[in-house]
């Protein structure tokens, strides 16, 4: 660019943009720090022994004392720990810990990193499948996108799927409670799936997913769980999973990466006992892309870019939703697939819970 073009630029609205760049830059930079204290276990040692010094915090993680130095003033400076520059130590908020540290709080935060590292690791193939208008699999990212999911949405399952979601859903609980056969369509690594076999000892969970790795990780899930007498997953995708009768179908984040999501939406009225209930969980959107326009429509439009719509791309069936598809999109899916009652039941900042019915 010439200096006269330069000089033509609003350079007020040109400083914002590129503070808003290095801004980024900084945080995608900063996101592989965060894979790594996750990995290393950084977060907990500085959360269980802090105020610390790093050589107590390297000590703490079994890591070495230069590079934990480094990282943590990277952590400093990005807001995810508490310096003290009078004592040269360390530690982490109650709130830091809380999205950072802890694994079981329902704000834990850290995995989602995993889901980003995934995508650059695939780079590649995504760019080759834009400029093609092929599909990518799910199969066919890295590891880590499996794992981050699961580890990602997990607390949220953990928060409020049990305690508001099933709840909010007409009858459902008190079906769930006596006993019945579910369906979780979609189920990855069986996060939701234990979640309901644990809650409701009475009831026969099963769990179906298109990738067999994850089929198989979330064998072993449940086996570490104690709930494998109660649960089993299969191999199957939601237009062909076996089964009858069922008296709840769960379907969570994953109706908008099909390529045939109303055939998916046939199938499960056509398995569904005549008084069941379809739980359909799905990222919060607006009904236009200006409603969406937010730090939330920012993270779901941009891993429907690289992880939604590529695996939609990559089935049969035509459809491309992507991960903001709006209810009305939703509902339709639905009608074509022979339901007549569609209601949003509940919301979260990130999710829509909707019941379906025939």
């Amino acid at each position: 660019m010439s200096m006269t073009v330069l000089e033509e630029l609003d350079q007020a609205a040109l400083g914002d943009f590129m503070h808003k760049f290095i801004n980024d830059l900084a945080a995608t930079h900063h996101a592989v720090t965060v894979a790594v204290g996750d990995r290393l276990g950084l977060y907990r040692a500085v959360g269980d022994v802090g105020p610390a010094t790093a050589r107590e915090i390297a000590a703490a993680a079994d890591c070495d004392e230069r590079y934990t130095q480094e990282w943590l003033n990277a952590q400093a400076a990005s807001g995810y720990c508490e310096y003290d520059p009078a004592t040269r130590r360390y530690h982490l908020t109650p709130e830091q810990r809380a999205c950072l540290a802890d694994e079981a709080s329902p704000t834990f935060l850290a995995a989602g990193v995993f889901l980003a590292a995934s995508l650059f690791k695939d780079e590649e193939k995504l760019t080759a499948a834009f400029r093609a208008g092929d599909g990518v699999g799910w199969g066919d990212h890295h590891h880590d996108l499996y794992v981050g999911v699961e580890r990602f949405f997990r607390p949220g399952y953990a928060a409020n799927l049990v305690s508001t979601w099933i709840p909010a859903l007409d009858g459902v609980e008190a079906k769930l409670t006596v006993g019945i056969t579910v369906a979780d369509v979609g189920c990855g690594h069986g996060a939701s799936t234990i979640l309901l076999a644990q809650a409701y000892p009475n009831s026969t969970i099963v769990g179906f997913d298109i990738h067999p790795a994850s089929i198989d990780a979330a064998r072993a899930a449940a086996v570490k769980a104690g709930v494998a007498d109660r649960v089993r997953f299969e191999v199957a995708s939601a237009q062909n999973f076996d089964g009858a009768g069922y008296g709840l179908v769960c379907v969570f984040d994953a109706l908008h990466d099909m390529g045939d999501p109303v055939g998916a939406a046939r199938h499960i009225r056509s398995a569904l006992a005549s008084d069941g209930t379809w739980l359909l969980v799905e990222p919060m959107a607006g009904d236009a892309v200006e409603a969406n326009i937010n730090p939330v429509g920012r993270l779901f439009y941009s891993a429907s870019t690289l992880i939604c719509t590529p695996s939609a791309r990559s089935q049969k069936g035509g459809w491309a939703l992507g991960a903001q598809a709006t209810d009305e999109q939703l509902q339709s899916v639905a009608t074509q697939g022979g339901f007549s009652r569609f209601r949003r039941a509940v919301d979260t900042p990130v999710n829509r819970i909707i019941e379906i019915r025939p």
